[in-house]
């Protein structure tokens, strides 16, 4: 939506990008972005897997065509080909002009994400955290910061008071009120870090737009969804 200016809500994310043509402009915009960082940083731009071609596209394209199948299709190869995207993270032409498997859909596109934002692309905020917690990692086992050749946008300061607070709310068991859980502690070990479970277990949180955030491992999930799959009053109600 920022990149492109489009008019694109939650609602309509698939149905905006099913004909392929909005993507293989974004993968356009991709590479023009790469070809800019290779000629204002090419000591840094010999180190990276930068995208050299573009792909052809059919504007005006409608739902379900061949046409949009062949759209999406150049899309495919263009991620496979130019930005090195492996299998496991790639889908197929059908999983989203007949939205047979939407997730792939998207975890493609964050990985494409992911690889765009080492040359400058602006990253979606849920990319952003992820780099934050990566680079806590870093810091917390004195490793070297990781390469970042351009400057980032400015993000607006965290509220870490605030998650706290809606971190503790969270963990109040629906129907009980404000008691606190000894079945399930959470147990604050700095900002945006918990122990949870009583076990060594570390989550990472953080507030993207009205919803809390879990890092477990490679992926992200609501604080509510993973409580649901975890805590015991939870899971026996």
């Amino acid at each position: 939506k920022e990149l492109h200016g489009l008019d694109i809500q939650v609602g309509t994310f698939v149905e905006a990008l099913e004909t392929g043509a909005v993507l293989c402009s974004h993968a356009n915009h991709v590479t023009r972005t790469a070809a800019e960082f290779a000629r204002a940083c090419p000591a840094v731009a010999r180190h990276l897997r930068l995208p050299t071609a573009g792909v052809t596209c059919n504007l005006a394209a409608q739902p379900g065509t061949f046409q949009a199948r062949d759209n999406v299709s150049n899309f495919i190869q263009w991620c496979r080909k130019e930005m090195d995207i492996q299998d496991v993270l790639m889908f197929e032409t059908e999983d989203l002009v007949l939205r047979k498997n939407e997730k792939n859909f998207v975890l493609c596109l964050l990985e494409l994400a992911r690889r765009a934002a080492r040359f400058g692309v602006r990253a979606p905020t849920l990319v952003q955290m992820e780099e934050e917690i990566e680079e806590e990692l870093r810091q917390e086992m004195d490793l070297p910061p990781a390469d970042t050749p351009l400057p980032r946008p400015p993000r607006k300061p965290r509220d870490l008071h605030n998650l706290d607070q809606m971190v503790r709310r969270g963990m109040e068991i629906p129907g009980s009120g404000p008691k606190k859980n000894v079945q399930f502690p959470m147990i604050k070990i700095s900002e945006g870090k918990y122990r949870v479970g009583g076990s060594d277990t570390l989550i990472f949180v953080r507030i993207l737009r009205e919803h809390i955030m879990v890092r477990v491992g490679g992926g992200w999930d609501t604080l509510e969804h993973y409580l649901d799959k975890h805590d015991p009053c939870r899971c026996t109600s």
